[in-house]
């Protein structure tokens, strides 16, 4: 990821069902809670109208192993909330977002390239904003990458 390909986009006003996981692997718990409740109603089955997005909820902290994560599934306005699962309105904004491919068990690939967009983002014409940083889940198959993720960094004119 040393040459970042860097895209504008902007994610428009969405609804989206929330599942959280705290410990020291909450992106298991959450994946685990989105899997069962959304595939249960078959929003898995098409991602291109159920985008999955991802980030830290709270943050790691020094000194513990245990942080949170939550994940968001786009949902239609018919979609209600359940026992773990909560319904959001997220507002949307700019984004700079660059492609992760994570290999097989390598995940400190995503805190590099994260940390590679936000240095990216220091030297362009863009400043910060403070809506939410994502990770987009996409939804693809390649040899030897266990996941594919679009980073979305906010940004502002």
């Amino acid at each position: 990821m040393s040459d970042l390909d860097i895209r504008i986009v902007t994610i428009e006003p969405i609804r989206v069902a929330s599942v959280w996981g705290f410990g020291p692997s909450p992106e298991e718990i959450a994946w685990q809670k989105l899997q069962a409740w959304a595939g249960s109603k078959g929003l898995l089955d098409r991602p291109e109208k159920h985008r999955i997005f991802g980030f830290n909820n709270p943050n790691p902290s020094a000194g513990s192993p245990n942080y949170g994560y939550e994940l968001w599934i786009e949902v239609d306005s018919e979609t209600g909330p359940d026992a773990d699962v909560r319904i959001e309105g997220f507002q949307g904004g700019a984004y700079a977002v660059s492609r992760c491919e994570v290999p097989e068990g390598d995940y400190s690939i995503i805190h590099r390239a994260w940390k590679q967009l936000a240095i990216w983002r220091e030297s362009s014409r863009f400043k910060g904003a403070s809506h939410q940083w994502l990770e987009e889940f996409i939804p693809v198959e390649l040899p030897g990458i266990e996941l594919v993720l679009d980073l979305h960094i906010p940004i502002a004119e």
